[in-house]
């Protein structure tokens, strides 16, 4: 009788085809040996030797490098991991003593320039510290990100679009720990401004660098890293930076960066007050407009010409509580035209002599074309019901104000403006949050609103206050207070407007506020930083009740009373004309003796 075939596979009968190319390693073997993939203990050995043996040298010797180790050190970088395989980076080997010799004079002016925005002791501990590695090291490598291919062309930069400079700074970490281990010396330096730098080296638009590395043989063997040898600042324990499953909340958090930011030294405003007491004029003949002068020309902006209006738009779910007159299309339509360069907002910039920045901060129905693109991520709440905001999209937010802040004190003042249906409830609430006023005391009329909802705004604010001011009261610090209430019942252009601020005071220019949500950002921004009160300009008080509230705690007299209800920035453009024909005139009327 003929066998019949069996059901069940043969077993072991025929050997595993292992590929060619790749990983020729089976499941059963990865299974049975998970570990099997370690280089075992002297190379872990070495390598904890070469991590905690790196470090940032300043000082070297003129031997010449071979060719060898600096390969070693560039193929070093080039094995590093990129988002989506990009490979951005670029290495630009400056051999050239003139080309050292003027980046290292960029070096010494941007040291400077930092030094006089730090506290006294600060600064001059950033003076002592030694940039001379920028000319006499034989070598230096400036690590370029070429950003030309745009973000959504790049596997992985969709949401994250940084992650190609993150992918640059791998790089440099494998070039540092690869120097290392050849005992050359490296030396990261990132005082330059990137523009500056970037013309020196002739790189295109959209490459941009992460700085310059010093590389030579090092005249010095630190035990411990620079910074922690000058008292700068000490590693923090493991366990302070380690945090499990979350971010915590409450006092558990962890504490900020420590920040040595300043306000302008009492012997810069002093002279700028004698200086203005030179013209042919009564003294502080142009009264409060005077006092502002002084404090720009203190900061350093006594060659201030223009600046850049900031509009962050956004929408907010509370509208569907009926606080506000107007319908929420209003929003994108106002912000579409400031695009177009036609809003009141924009117009008001024009005509000040500024520049225009208009945010997309979450307006519906999708991005603003033509706006800068800084959309929270999660869903946004009612406030009466629901937090405002996830402390990721704070976060989120408020780092991106920080870059366009930044990037926009380069054109001198920086002036606030907003667009959001509904945003005045928005305010009162955080103005009763963080002050202590009552949610009566802070609900204004708002654009076009009448008594019903009015009624509407104070119940929405009574119930956000009530459920948001236990956790404010209860957080540590002012800083700690200011995040907990924007999570809570802050509005997305708000929390990024506190960014434009801290980003801005951070580059050293003078902010104007606008009404009461433009200028709430710079009380904010004072609760989580005190020296940047100083930077900051009150340009108007509106019809907003609560505005005056927010005055009265940064300590700030507006330069305009007119009653103003435009929002968009207008009041603060108005009051930046002021202060650019104010700071021309001083410059050009005649001195007495």
């Amino acid at each position: 009788m003929p066998s019949q075939p069996s059901s069940a596979p043969e077993s072991g009968r025929y050997p595993r085809p292992v590929p060619l190319i790749g990983d020729t390693t089976s499941a059963r073997e990865r299974r049975e040996d998970p570990d099997g993939w370690a280089m075992g203990e002297a190379v872990t050995e070495a390598l904890a030797q070469v991590v905690a043996g790196r470090r940032d040298i300043r000082r070297y010797r003129p031997e010449p490098v071979p060719d060898e180790v600096v390969d070693a050190v560039l193929a070093a970088g080039h094995a590093g991991p990129s988002v989506g395989h990009s490979q951005p980076w670029r290495f630009i080997v400056v051999r050239s003593q003139a080309t050292r010799d003027q980046a290292a004079r960029l070096a010494d002016r941007a040291r400077l320039a930092q030094a006089e925005h730090l506290t006294s002791d600060r600064a001059n501990r950033l003076l002592d510290l030694k940039l001379e590695g920028l000319r006499e090291a034989p070598i230096g490598i400036v690590v370029a990100c070429d950003r030309r291919t745009p973000a959504l062309g790049v596997l992985g930069r969709a949401t994250f679009p940084d992650a190609d400079l993150w992918s640059c700074a791998c790089a440099i970490e494998n070039m540092w720990l690869t120097a290392r281990a050849h005992g050359v010396g490296m030396g990261w330096v990132t005082l330059f401004d990137p523009a500056e730098l970037g013309e020196l080296l002739h790189l295109p638009e959209g490459v941009v660098t992460l700085g310059w590395l010093c590389l030579g043989w090092p005249d010095e063997r630190p035990p411990a890293p620079g910074l922690e040898r000058a008292a700068w600042s000490s590693r923090m324990p493991l366990a302070d930076v380690v945090l499990a499953e979350r971010w915590p909340a409450g006092a558990d958090e962890p504490a900020a960066p420590t920040s040595h930011l300043r306000g302008p030294a009492p012997a810069a405003l002093a002279g700028a007050t004698d200086a203005a007491d030179e013209l042919l004029s009564p003294p502080e003949s142009l009264g409060v407009l005077d006092r502002a002068l002084s404090r720009i020309e203190a900061l350093g902006g006594g060659e201030v010409s223009g600046g850049t209006l900031v509009l962050a738009a956004a929408d907010h779910p509370v509208t569907a509580l009926g606080v506000s007159a107007y319908p929420v299309h209003v929003t994108r339509d106002v912000t579409e035209a400031a695009v177009a360069g036609t809003s009141m907002g924009a117009s008001s910039a024009t005509g000040a002599g500024l520049g225009l920045v208009v945010v997309d901060a979450g307006v519906d129905g999708g991005p603003v074309a033509g706006a800068t693109m800084a959309r929270p991520r999660d869903a946004r709440g009612d406030l009466a019901t629901g937090d405002a905001l996830t402390a990721y999209d704070v976060d989120l937010l408020m780092g991106r104000g920080r870059e366009i802040g930044a990037a926009a004190a380069r054109r001198g003042l920086v002036a606030l403006g907003e667009v959001g249906v509904g945003n005045t409830t928005v305010a009162a609430a955080l103005v009763a949050a963080l002050t202590g006023a009552t949610p009566q005391e802070a609900v204004g009329l708002g654009a076009g609103s009448d008594s019903a909802i009015l009624e509407r705004k104070l119940a929405v604010v009574e119930a956000a206050v009530a459920r948001v001011r236990p956790a404010v009261d209860a957080a540590g610090s002012p800083g700690e207070r200011a995040l907990m209430a924007l999570r809570g019942v802050g509005g997305a252009e708000l929390c990024l407007l506190t960014g434009v601020v801290l980003g801005a005071v951070g580059a050293g220019a003078p902010v104007v506020l606008d009404g009461l949500c433009g200028s709430l950002p710079g009380l904010l921004a004072t609760m989580i930083e005190p020296a940047v009160q100083s930077h900051l300009i009150a340009g108007q008080v509106s019809r907003e009740r609560a505005h005056a509230i927010v005055l009265r705690e940064l300590g700030l007299e507006p330069l305009l009373s007119l009653r103003l209800r435009a929002g968009e920035g207008v009041g603060a453009a108005l009051a930046a004309s002021l202060l650019l024909q104010g700071l021309s005139m001083r410059r050009t009327v005649a001195r007495t003796r």
